[in-house]
């Protein structure tokens, strides 16, 4: 099943730490229940989110690849 992101975040071009900052800061402006889709082409970028969402206690519902682009859908349940 494909969960349409409430929101969409584009990373593209961006280097650690921009897009986890970024991450953190739409998080922190997100309702209970919504979701974020991040798009980043940092190599780190996917360890670094994933690190932060456990931090925050949130939830990664998928991570795809296509390419160097990386896509993180985090929903957000605290």
């Amino acid at each position: 099943m494909k969960v349409k992101p409430d929101r969409a975040l584009d990373c593209l071009g961006l280097y650690c730490p921009e897009p986890v900052f970024r991450t953190r800061m739409e998080l922190d402006k997100m309702k209970i229940g919504e979701t974020l889709e991040v798009l980043a082409d940092d190599p780190a970028a996917e360890a670094d989110i994933r690190s932060l969402v456990k931090h925050l206690e949130q939830e990664i519902l998928s991570v795809s690849k296509d390419g160097n682009t990386v896509h993180i859908l985090v929903k957000k349940v605290k």
